[in-house]
C-alpha cells in the first residue's frame, strides 16, 4: 500500500461529477459532508458505491470522503464508483486488473439524447394526421 496521497479522483456518469479523496481508516464513507447512507436512500446505489471496495477486499481499510455534483442520484452513485475505482488503482496498485475485469475504471458514455427540433422529444413525434 502506497502513503497516503492527498489528491481528489474524479468519477463521472451522465451528468454527475465526483471528487473522491481516499485516506486509511475504518471504512466510514462521507458524501457532501453527510454519511452515505443517509445521502444515498436506494439499497441499490449504496450497493453501487461499495462494489469496488468488496471486490478488491477493501471495505474496512478506507475512509472516503467525496463531493458531487449534478445529475441524480442513479448518475452520482456510478460517478462515485468511478471515483472510488480510480483512487484504489493508486492507493493499492495490485487491484487495477480486478477493477478493470469488473468494468469499474471504464466511464459509462451513456447520456441524454437531445431534443431534436419538430419532434415532441428526442424520440417520440408529434401526432400524423392524415386529413
Amino acid at each position: 500500500m502506497n502513503q497516503t496521497v492527498k489528491k481528489f479522483f474524479t468519477g463521472r456518469r451522465k451528468e454527475a461529477v465526483a471528487r473522491v479523496m481516499l485516506s486509511p481508516g475504518s471504512g466510514k464513507i462521507t458524501v457532501n459532508n453527510q454519511p452515505y447512507e443517509k445521502y444515498f436512500i436506494r439499497e441499490t446505489d449504496r450497493i453501487i458505491i461499495t462494489q469496488p471496495l468488496v471486490a478488491t477486499s477493501n471495505a474496512d481499510k478506507f475512509d472516503i470522503f467525496a463531493n458531487i455534483k449534478g445529475g441524480g442520484l442513479s448518475g452520482q452513485a456510478g460517478a462515485l464508483r468511478q471515483g472510488i475505482s480510480r483512487a484504489l488503482v493508486i492507493q493499492v496498485p495490485e487491484s487495477k486488473s480486478t477493477l478493470r475485469r469488473e468494468g469499474f475504471l471504464t466511464r459509462d458514455p451513456r447520456m441524454k439524447e437531445r431534443k431534436k427540433f419538430g419532434q415532441k422529444g428526442a424520440r417520440k413525434r408529434f401526432q400524423w394526421t392524415k386529413r
